[in-house]
């Protein structure tokens, strides 16, 4: 059972505070990697809940290959966003965390290999679609107007 799993068996949907990691993928026109996300059928940055005895680094580079297929490394910070609270279709609640990252490509193809992602695709920021959440939104607004190491 993961952890959320684990916590929500204690407490059901009351709000909680989660921690979560993930971030932007670019490629070469500079299009941001967004993937289709099956909770809330929206899109949204690749990443997910750090896991106990993770770092946040760990968390997000495993969540970006189990959702994108693609092996990443930590460039650098693009920020920290704490001030957001989410309502899952699940009927859980949450504060969030979310520490965001712009990472460059090791190596790897876009798979989808999770149930956690419908599509994957990259957009440019003229052409994004609806967003999942705020702090997403937040942190791709961010990433082009180039302000980094942001926290909100």
């Amino acid at each position: 059972m993961d952890y959320i799993s684990w916590i929500r068996s204690y407490i059901g949907n009351q709000e909680i505070i989660l921690n979560f990691s993930g971030g932007i993928v670019t490629n070469q026109k500079n299009e941001v990697l967004l993937q289709l996300r099956s909770d809330k059928n929206l899109w949204g940055l690749p990443g997910g809940a750090v896991e106990k005895g993770e770092t946040v680094e760990q968390a997000a580079v495993r969540e970006v290959l189990e959702e994108t297929g693609l092996h990443v490394k930590v460039v650098s910070l693009l920020g920290v966003y704490s001030n957001y609270f989410d309502t899952y279709p699940n009927g859980d609640k949450a504060q969030t965390i979310t520490t965001m990252f712009i990472f460059k490509l090791v190596e790897g193809n876009l798979s989808i290999e999770n149930s956690e992602t419908l599509d994957l695709g990259f957009f440019s920021k003229t052409n994004l679609p609806e967003i999942a959440n705020q702090q997403h939104k937040d942190a791709i607004k961010d990433y082009f107007s180039g302000e980094l190491g942001f926290y909100r």
